[in-house]
């Protein structure tokens, strides 16, 4: 199925635009004319699909769910929850309200907000169209990890300590206040046409939200895939040297994307020659280590509390990276 799309980018490239395959300009515009109505076509369809299932999805159900369960399940929960429901940095203040509000152990709360801007339905399309069915579940896989991991450091070194006064005192009503077995709220009942209505509106709000990073990456991608020489990456910043991985990791900080802007840009520096690990690294840095979004929690929280998420972010990119290094000649044989 996905072949169409390469040779309608054939036909529009080299047979109406009359461009020619070896030139730098004639691969670029190949590239994103096959990676833009390729990632366009599948959004469409299964965001519109994701959507009308989540139809019914009520935030407080799933909230009361998450504070009733042991605190290991809850971490799994709360980045499972991250990972199904896209929210950007401008969202995160009431919805971290409202998980610490709740009683909502802070760990949970973070493995929910370090996942989600990492993983979501529009990155896993993108990347299961772009880089296959195997990179994808190895990135869900990393990102669930780095949410998982992230909160349960931050519970161990009782994070909670370092919220804004206000937050802390929510939180510590809500800690104190006895919670028992009471039911959980009723999730809506919706008509199939009440799901479509959802189901199409989230669809257009989801579209007019990243198709600019769509075209800005895949425009960024094109321009590495056509004008960069072969081997470039490789030779200056694939080197196997193990300060690779952190250059990549701090060279990403000010680059802020969101996972649709940057996936287009991570394909190109695979298929470039950058290592996967490294590229991970870089890539995973400018989504979720974003200072828009330190900017946005420094309403909540210390100084204290964000040096040390920013940290844990970090610390937790890096090892992604060696680790993936290391392992890739396994995990992506294709790539090499």
């Amino acid at each position: 199925m996905l072949e169409v799309f390469t040779w309608l980018a054939d036909w529009l490239t080299y047979g109406l635009a009359g461009m020619d395959p070896e030139s730098k300009l004639g691969t670029s515009l190949h590239f994103f004319i096959e990676d833009t109505t390729k990632i366009f076509a599948l959004l469409v369809v299964m965001i519109y699909v994701i959507a009308l299932m989540r139809a019914s999805l009520n935030l407080e159900r799933v909230r009361h769910y998450i504070q009733q369960k042991h605190r290991l399940t809850g971490y799994g929960l709360g980045a499972g929850f991250g990972a199904i429901t896209p929210f950007c940095s401008c969202s995160s203040i009431p919805l971290f309200l409202g998980f610490t509000s709740a009683g909502i152990p802070l760990g949970i709360t973070m493995a929910f907000l370090f996942t989600s801007p990492i993983i979501n339905e529009v990155a896993v399309i993108m990347l299961w169209s772009l880089l296959g069915w195997e990179f994808t579940l190895v990135y869900i896989i990393i990102g669930m990890g780095v949410g998982i991991g992230g909160g349960m450091v931050l519970d161990v070194l009782k994070g909670e300590r370092w919220l804004k006064d206000f937050a802390a005192k929510a939180y510590r009503q809500a800690a104190e206040t006895p919670q028992g077995d009471s039911p959980a709220p009723e999730a809506p009942s919706l008509t199939l046409k009440e799901r479509h209505a959802f189901a199409r509106d989230e669809l257009k709000e989801i579209v007019e939200r990243i198709w600019k990073w769509v075209i800005i990456g895949v425009g960024l991608g094109a321009a590495l895939h056509g004008f960069v020489p072969d081997g470039w990456f490789a030779d200056n910043l694939g080197s196997g040297q193990w300060w690779n991985v952190p250059a990549a990791v701090f060279a990403g900080l000010p680059l802020y994307s969101n996972a649709t802007g940057v996936i287009p840009v991570m394909e190109s520096l695979i298929l470039k020659g950058l290592p996967v690990g490294t590229t991970l690294a870089f890539c995973m840095s400018t989504v979720a280590a974003s200072f828009p979004e330190f900017i946005m929690l420094k309403q909540v929280m210390q100084w204290r509390l964000l040096a040390t998420i920013f940290v844990i972010l970090l610390v937790n990119f890096m090892i992604v990276g060696w680790l993936i290094n290391l392992l890739s000649p396994w995990l992506f044989s294709g790539f090499h």
